[in-house]
């Protein structure tokens, strides 16, 4: 199993894919429970973020865990999807956006998979925080089935579950930011950790606090992704076809040691 699907809001059951069934993995963060189904002859590892039902919150999803378990399964390439909220009015609710670079503003989660001890200190690298060859796998498919893709972006992660103040909003936009979610952070940072490729396909369901006409809800967020869930899940299996068995790209290099985790 070397490719895995992370759903976000919205994509809780990986209904694309063919001979699902469950599977449990065990880590040392605790037991993922994940699924695994068939595309082109190919297994896919589905994770739904959240959940089956939406029950973990942003902050509470055990990142960790999920992460590791992928790696324990083999998985080298990780396509995850997360709705966004634009800071830019050029990125409208609807399009979809590969994001380049992430601005972390998050709290209390854990970050690493190295905190000293046996793991001893680890400091990656972070020049290229996107696996170059999904991401252009993503813009390139997403552009062909006809959704507005853009080439680029800053994700700036927040805590939540809350949605961010328009003050807040204002800060991010001058710090350059692009797109707010809740979820990429710390998924990138430990797909890194652990030397898989990792990109993200973000959907744009609203513009942000003080951007928006209107009062942000959750519903929104949903409403714009089932309007636009076809095609989302067109791009994803697309792209998991297109993307290679051998990985050219420098994302597995500098990997630390991960004898003690595994």
């Amino acid at each position: 199993m070397k490719k895995a699907i992370i759903g976000g809001s919205g994509l809780y059951y990986p209904d694309m894919l063919a001979k699902v069934r469950d599977l449990e993995v065990e880590t040392r963060f605790g037991k993922v429970q994940m699924l695994v189904g068939e595309h082109k002859g190919e297994e896919i590892v589905f994770i739904p973020r959240h959940g089956r039902d939406h029950r973990f919150p942003p902050h509470l999803i055990n990142y960790r865990a999920n992460m590791l378990a992928l790696k324990k399964l083999g998985v080298e390439l990780v396509l995850a999807t997360g709705a966004v909220g634009s800071l830019n009015r050029n990125m409208v609710p609807g399009d979809c956006v590969v994001p380049h670079q992430f601005i972390d503003f998050t709290k209390s989660r854990p970050m690493t998979f190295f905190e000293g001890g046996p793991g001893g200190v680890v400091h990656m690298d972070f020049t290229e925080p996107y696996c170059p060859e999904i991401r252009k796998a993503i813009l390139e498919t997403g552009r062909a089935v006809g959704v507005t893709t853009h080439d680029g972006g800053v994700y700036v992660c927040t805590e939540g579950p809350r949605f961010e103040t328009p003050a807040e909003i204002r800060m991010y936009a001058t710090l350059g930011g692009d797109l707010v979610g809740m979820t990429g952070v710390p998924e990138v940072v430990l797909a890194r950790e652990l030397g898989i490729c990792y990109g993200t396909v973000t959907m744009v369901t609203n513009f942000a606090a003080g951007i928006s006409p209107q009062t942000l809800t959750h519903q929104e967020v949903l409403d714009v992704l089932e309007q636009n869930n076809d095609k989302l899940r067109e791009i994803i299996l697309k792209v998991l076809v297109s993307l290679p068995s051998t990985r050219a790209c420098a994302c597995a290099q500098g990997a630390p040691d991960l004898s003690g985790l595994l």
